[in-house]
């Protein structure tokens, strides 16, 4: 029988607390290789080959392959489907995924040839910077939307509620979309942090609410130009994490005016760019 991997995969753990040990079950966040193969004029090439939590997977395809500009829309994808057919291993066959594109795209196939290899750890590697973004035609994203500091606070605590994968292993990322006004509009998780952004612009793209204007996307980690670059792609306008911005990740959201919010904890939280949309930040006044 074929195995189709969870989110989670269950462990016997010895737990030592003050001297004395007991053995107990635990949940760990399933981690397996994705391979994603691109179907265009009857030929099928495998272009990324990422550690992730099985999950979404064709979000995550969809995502990454948008993220880098292979496919330009949704209109591009004709149909996106796990590979089940002989060639792969039984064992493997939840593990790849097949991205049939449109008769109508035209995908830069000999770009193809860096071959993309990402992981957990590191993300998509080879990446040639800000022109990257400006050849592929990435515009800033629209004005707005006015945030009032208090909602920005307040996304945190929705977003770790929102983690259930999280809750039972401890063990995962998570990227999350918001409105202006802080409600929660979708999160995807992963054990890595690209994979968790991609599955949520995957998410977006597949049900048609791409440019995401007028949205927050938070990220449970710190900022990289890669989570940012992502996000520009997606066309949203704000990006938050909890954690640190890189110092390209700065520079980017500066030069494509992007709101970029990091060391997002409590009432606190700083403004690296963008800071016109950020009400108090905007007036001058402490941005917490």
């Amino acid at each position: 029988m074929t195995h189709r991997p969870g989110s989670q995969t269950r462990a016997r753990v010895r737990v030592v607390r003050a001297g004395r040990v007991e053995e107990r079950a635990d949940q760990l966040a399933t981690e397996e290789p994705l391979e994603i193969r691109l179907v265009a004029g009857g030929a099928a090439r495998a272009v990324a080959v990422t550690m992730r939590t099985p999950g979404a997977d064709f979000e995550l395809a969809a995502g990454f392959l948008f993220a880098e500009g292979v496919v330009r829309g949704r209109d591009d994808l004709r149909r996106i489907t796990y590979c089940l057919d002989a060639t792969v291993d039984p064992e493997q066959r939840y593990n790849v995924v097949n991205v049939e594109l449109a008769s109508t795209a035209a995908p830069d196939l000999a770009g193809l040839d860096r071959h993309f290899f990402t992981s957990s750890a590191c993300g998509v590697c080879g990446k040639a910077g800000m022109e990257t973004l400006r050849r592929r035609g990435v515009v800033p994203p629209a004005a707005g939307p006015a945030l009032d500091p208090r909602v920005l606070a307040g996304l945190p605590d929705r977003l770790r509620a929102a983690q259930g994968v999280f809750a039972a292993t401890g063990g995962l990322h998570a990227a999350a979309l918001f409105d202006a006004q802080g409600a929660l509009v979708a999160v995807r998780e992963d054990v890595g942090r690209h994979n968790a952004l991609d599955k949520l612009v995957g998410w977006a793209l597949l049900d048609g609410r791409l440019p995401l204007a007028g949205h927050v996307v938070m990220v449970s980690g710190r900022a990289s130009f890669e989570l940012v670059q992502k996000t520009l792609a997606a066309g949203a306008p704000v990006f938050c994490a909890v954690s640190a911005p890189s110092s390209l990740a700065v520079e980017t959201a500066r030069e494509f005016g992007m709101t970029l919010v990091g060391f997002l904890r409590g009432d606190r939280f700083n403004v690296y760019a963008g800071a016109e949309r950020v009400a108090a930040a905007a007036r001058g006044a402490p941005a917490g």
